[in-house]
């Protein structure tokens, strides 16, 4: 059993918060900007809330973090505040954020200057995934660190890997985004053409999905992409749209070409006019090819 405090409890957050202290029988603060939703979780799992990142890192062996943007991450550990202000040395600092490698670079220099360590650890598998401790998780940092940390880690992963030096993590997860997007549009490309030609989507999928088309996608998103449902389930069109802008600064800086996901972006700013921020990212693509 480890202390340990967890900062965001968002729809990836809050169960994986949750994993720890059930799961893993860890010892469970949590920090959340509203007050309300930490109060909600410590009523529903136990364990405890702090008002602030500073006082929920006091004591910690592991502060763990998921949180929006790089903005978000600074104004979480940074300041009076903020972690840094509280942690302790030789404690290890997580942030699952998907936020760029240039603030998880920056955190890990600031975070070894007071002995702590850091990992920037990504994760993928969605709100599903959180909720059921199935989470690919890729990370950037050094070895020792990642091997503190893994143990607990591992309470809601499916894979946790260590990818390499700090930022590592954060360039694994644009890496992941951006097959996603692709994959994405092929498939309501090709869920509307099969459409358009009045085959049975049933059929064609369960023929498909046992061959080289198959993906992630395919068997999770094809049947309400078919039914152009966009809410309720997956991730959000604005998030995207915002680990988007990560993959193309971070393309621009290193001379990367991105010219399917710079597509895949207009369409889905073509979806946020039509009112599709909060749509699913993957499935609400189908909209612009079967209700234009």
């Amino acid at each position: 059993m480890a202390k340990v405090s967890f900062l965001g409890l968002g729809v990836m957050g809050y169960p994986m918060a949750g994993h720890l202290l059930k799961k893993g029988g860890h010892e469970v603060t949590v920090y959340n900007r509203s007050a309300a939703k930490a109060a909600q979780w410590v009523k529903e799992y136990g364990g405890k809330s702090a008002p602030t990142p500073k006082e929920a890192a006091q004591g910690k062996d592991f502060v763990l973090m998921c949180v929006g943007n790089d903005d978000d991450v600074r104004s979480v550990v940074y300041g009076d505040n903020g972690v840094l202000a509280g942690i302790q040395k030789g404690a290890i600092l997580v942030d699952h954020t998907t936020a760029s490698a240039t603030v998880a670079r920056e955190v890990h220099q600031k975070a070894k200057e007071k002995g702590v360590g850091f990992v920037d650890a990504p994760v993928s598998g969605g709100q599903a995934g959180a909720v059921n401790g199935q989470l690919g998780i890729m990370c950037g940092g050094e070895q020792a660190t990642f091997d503190k940390v893994k143990p607990v880690l591992d309470v809601y992963a499916k894979m946790c890997a260590l990818i390499g030096s700090p930022g590592a993590g954060q360039l694994t997860k644009m890496v992941n985004q951006l097959c996603i997007v692709g994959i994405a549009q092929s498939l309501a490309e090709a869920i509307a053409f099969a459409k358009r030609n009045d085959l049975d989507l049933e059929k064609v999928i369960g023929v498909i999905s046992k061959g080289a088309a198959q993906s992630w996608q395919m068997d999770n998103r094809w049947k309400p992409m078919s039914e152009l449902k966009t809410e309720g389930f997956g991730f959000a069109t604005e998030w995207m749209r915002k680990d988007m802008g990560i993959c193309f600064a971070q393309a621009k800086a290193s001379n990367a070409s991105l010219p399917v996901a710079a597509l895949v972006d207009q369409f889905y700013s073509r979806l946020e006019a039509r009112g599709g921020k909060r749509w699913d990212s993957t499935a609400s693509l189908i909209q612009l090819l079967l209700k234009d």
